[in-house]
């Protein structure tokens, strides 16, 4: 059993047991529990049922892991040739590892 679930603005695939990183989760503790609501798409050993925009009834229990992993550093450089023009910039983005615990459909 999986579903398609929707989290801070991305589309994750949910099964129980997996481990996601999601964006960030403001106000996320170790060991807290979290429930998404926003689940698209459910499939039960082969009964699948799609929302209208959403699945009524259903939705996924997680529990957090790790409130903050940072992730790789991504370089971002600009220039213009012969212009003497040159920016370099950088970021890490910043998620939290949440646990699937239960899918309920």
């Amino acid at each position: 059993m999986y579903a398609i679930v929707e989290i801070n603005g991305q589309q994750f695939k949910a099964e129980q047991g997996k481990k996601l990183f999601v964006h960030h989760i403001k106000d996320a503790e170790a060991g807290k529990t979290v429930e998404f609501d926003k689940v698209l798409l459910v499939d039960n050993d082969g009964t699948i049922q799609v929302g209208a925009p959403t699945v009524d009834g259903a939705k996924v229990v997680c529990e957090i892991v790790n409130p903050l992993v940072k992730g790789d550093k991504v370089i971002v450089f600009k220039m213009k040739r012969r212009k003497d023009s040159r920016k370099k910039n950088g970021h890490r983005a910043q998620f939290t590892e949440v646990e699937i615990k239960q899918v309920i459909a």
